[in-house]
């Protein structure tokens, strides 16, 4: 009975603690203290602010992609079958590693072009959730390609997410959903 008073006494004094430390509330910033304020850059004079630097993607230590690779000039699709992935997986199934060995083939034939891989979800998960699993999946192809002998410098990567995802698919739908894409950029 002791141990039980204990324990409940204890809990009321953690609650009450609790319960004094969320009653404080955080301060909002006086409105004149802040950029978009009133006055905002009066005292800043446009060219004292060098934007070059944030507009190159190079100094941010971003790699610049040639503009065509995204905008669908020189793609050709269907030349190798997608990579399907499990559910919350970027492991490549044993069934379809022979799909990557087609595109390690293709490429080999092919010394002049280069692939982008897709990373795709279902429509399960948060965006920004997918957005990483894509990535992973699209990274996890592109290392098994280059174990298998192809330059990282022909291969890129984007991540699709659940972007183009049926919403509420089915099961057979969503398995469809998850893959790796190979886009191939001549």
């Amino acid at each position: 009975m002791k141990s039980v008073l204990r324990l409940t006494a204890l809990e009321f004094v953690s609650t009450a603690l609790l319960l004094a430390g969320c009653s404080k509330k955080p301060q909002r910033p006086n409105p004149s203290q802040t950029v978009m304020g009133p006055g905002a850059g009066a005292g800043l004079a446009p060219t004292a602010i060098d934007t070059g630097d944030l507009l190159d993607p190079s100094a941010m230590g971003l790699e610049q992609r040639d503009a065509s690779t995204l905008a669908g000039e020189n793609q050709v699709r269907g030349v190798v079958s997608p990579v399907y992935f499990d559910f919350d997986s970027a492991a490549i199934r044993v069934s379809e590693r022979a799909k990557v060995a087609e595109a390690v083939d293709y490429l080999n034939q092919n010394p002049g072009v280069r692939v982008l891989l897709e990373g795709h979800c279902d429509w399960r998960g948060t965006t920004e959730y997918n957005m990483g699993l894509g990535d992973r999946r699209a990274s996890a192809v592109r290392d098994y390609m280059v174990q298998l002998g192809i330059s990282p410098d022909r291969i890129e990567t984007v991540s699709k997410g659940d972007l183009e995802a049926t919403e509420g698919a089915s099961e057979e739908q969503a398995q469809l959903d998850r893959r790796v894409e190979f886009v191939i950029l001549q």
